[in-house]
């Protein structure tokens, strides 16, 4: 086997071993819901992990999402994992559905998120991703909280499900630019959370905006830069997303 073939499937295999099934989706992109009814959007977004004993890992993701009604949005994305930008495998195929439930009757907007995951490798399963989002507005300030719940099916072997959360809370600025904070976990089963020195919690800025580009068109961004424990590891995090709306 060629060496760079060996060492890709050793930082693979210390991955999973080291990570548990909660690795397969990393779930560092805040999950938000608006009315954006027959709007087409073209997606990248890049996340990235460091801690002092571990190799950098970075999953790049590529989709395509549509507003289907002004309640219902879809979006298809497939992402892959590796040590650096030009050395990353295939993981996983993803379809993302979120469906409002309010539109402006109350204080908060909710929604139903859900995703199907399909693993790269059928032995790791099929990951099944739900639960309720949130979001109100405070004077300028928009507070988002996300709760959601993972369970694995069809894999070679038994996975826990999972419990994780997201929150942001972002002001805005100026217009196109939001600065804030924030923080995503996971805590282990929903129904027995994991012991505290074995959770994962980070926080961190998060910088967001928009640029139109004409007519029905805008390039949207967003950077975050988190600390914290992930996967029983202390370390930093850096999640970017660019989305080109049309």
């Amino acid at each position: 086997m060629r060496p760079f073939l060996v060492t890709r499937w050793a930082l693979w295999a210390g991955l999973v071993l080291t990570c548990g099934t909660s690795l397969a989706d990393p779930s560092y992109y805040l999950v938000t819901v608006y009315d954006n009814e027959g709007e087409t959007n073209l997606s990248f977004r890049y996340w990235t992990v460091e801690s002092k004993h571990r190799r950098q890992i970075v999953w790049p993701e590529v989709g395509v999402g549509y507003g289907v009604t002004s309640r219902w949005y879809t979006e298809v994305f497939a992402s892959a994992i590796g040590s650096d930008f030009w050395q990353t495998r295939a993981e996983a195929l993803h379809w993302q559905n979120d469906y409002l439930l309010t539109q402006g009757q109350y204080p908060f907007d909710l929604a139903l998120h859900s995703k199907l995951m399909f693993n790269h490798d059928a032995a790791d399963g099929t990951m099944l991703q739900w639960g309720p989002v949130l979001q109100t507005e405070v004077g300028r300030l928009q507070l988002n909280g996300n709760v959601f719940f993972e369970r694995t099916v069809r894999a070679a072997s038994a996975v826990p499900s999972d419990m994780k959360y997201q929150w942001q809370a972002k002001y805005h600025w100026r217009p196109g630019l939001q600065v804030g904070l924030q923080g995503f976990g996971e805590l282990g089963p929903w129904d027995q959370w994991l012991p505290a020195a074995r959770q994962s919690h980070r926080v961190g800025p998060v910088l967001t905006g928009s640029l139109s580009l004409g007519h029905k068109e805008s390039l949207r961004y967003s950077v975050a830069y988190l600390v914290g424990k992930s996967y029983g590891q202390q370390g930093q995090m850096l999640s970017v997303r660019l989305q080109y709306a049309f």
